[in-house]
């Protein structure tokens, strides 16, 4: 059996598990930690380190063992419990999570996928505080209907206006960061060729799935998180969900897929069907949202735009 690497990170450490031999160390979530861990892994040589994401904590490490050829694998950490209670594993604690995901790993054998380069990186932290910074608007204008006192509203409205300059150098960054690249630019055009797509969310799209236009259709709708979930046991059968998967893009595609109902004639005729045949409305945007997502997919598949015809 090959090697397999599992390695819980937290805030301040690094507790690592190899799976088969057992063996477990810990070193510290700094560059002189890391730095030891790709020493001690260079020795081991093991075809596959998995580490949970964790926030933002796990960055570090990832870029410094794909940078020293290591294959890495971020998982989804409530994948790895659902294997642990599968498991019969109800403890939890750092080393027990380690080894927990090394042997995760070793049984499900995740594909490795390529790690966004550091200016994808750049731009995907753009396009998040972007949204952070709307929704501190959207909230701040609600507290504005909601305010009576005069000097709580000059607050929010100094606020306010504080918070649209800052979306504004925003914007001007992403669009500096997009000028740099001709490929994002071609992306860009391509994808907001469709009705319904903005700038916004041909932005996100590049920035959280770089995959897109790599993959087939089925493979693009699992990653996204809109792959539905058949739940089906004897004669009985269950709805079918979707969940997982890359939250951002989802969020994305639910805002383009109700513009897309409104202006898009292609979409708008394919949710009108569904609804006329039964379909709940948010059955219906979701599977707009996931034909959506397969049109993006294929036009940048093919380098070709939108047409209507």
């Amino acid at each position: 059996m090959d090697k397999v690497v599992g390695i819980d990170v937290s805030k301040d450490r690094l507790d690592v598990h190899v799976e088969p031999s057992g063996e477990t160390f810990v070193v510290g979530n700094d560059h002189a930690g890391i730095e030891e861990l790709v020493r001690r892994l260079g020795a081991l040589s093991p075809p596959a380190v998995g580490l949970e994401a964790t926030g933002g904590f796990e960055n570090l490490a990832v870029a410094a063992l794909s940078a020293a050829g290591f294959g890495v694998i971020v998982v989804n950490p409530a994948q790895v419990r659902a294997y642990a209670n599968a498991l019969g594993k109800r403890a939890k604690t750092d080393p027990i999570d380690a080894a927990v995901i090394a042997a995760f790993i070793a049984a499900t054998k995740p594909q490795l996928r390529p790690l966004r380069d550091a200016e994808t990186k750049a731009l995907a932290a753009l396009v998040t505080r972007r949204r952070q910074i709307v929704q501190m608007i959207v909230a701040e204008e609600n507290r504005a209907r909601m305010a009576l006192a005069r000097q709580a509203q000059k607050s929010i409205k100094r606020l306010l206006t504080a918070l649209k300059r800052e979306l504004e150098s925003l914007d001007g960054d992403m669009d500096d960061h997009i000028r740099a690249s001709p490929a994002w630019r071609v992306k860009e055009k391509l994808l907001a060729s469709v009705p319904g797509v903005g700038r916004t969310v041909a932005r996100t799209m590049i920035a959280e799935m770089p995959e897109l236009g790599t993959l087939d259709r089925h493979q693009i709708a699992s990653l996204a998180g809109l792959a539905p979930w058949t739940r089906q046991s004897g004669k009985w059968r269950g709805k079918s969900f979707i969940g997982g998967g890359r939250s951002r893009v989802r969020a994305a595609l639910f805002m383009a897929a109700l513009v897309a109902i409104r202006h898009n004639p292609v979409l708008k005729a394919f949710r009108d069907r569904l609804v006329n045949a039964g379909k709940r409305k948010i059955v219906a945007v979701v599977a707009v949202m996931r034909k959506l997502l397969t049109i993006l997919n294929a036009i940048l598949r093919d380098q070709k735009p939108w047409q209507t015809a």
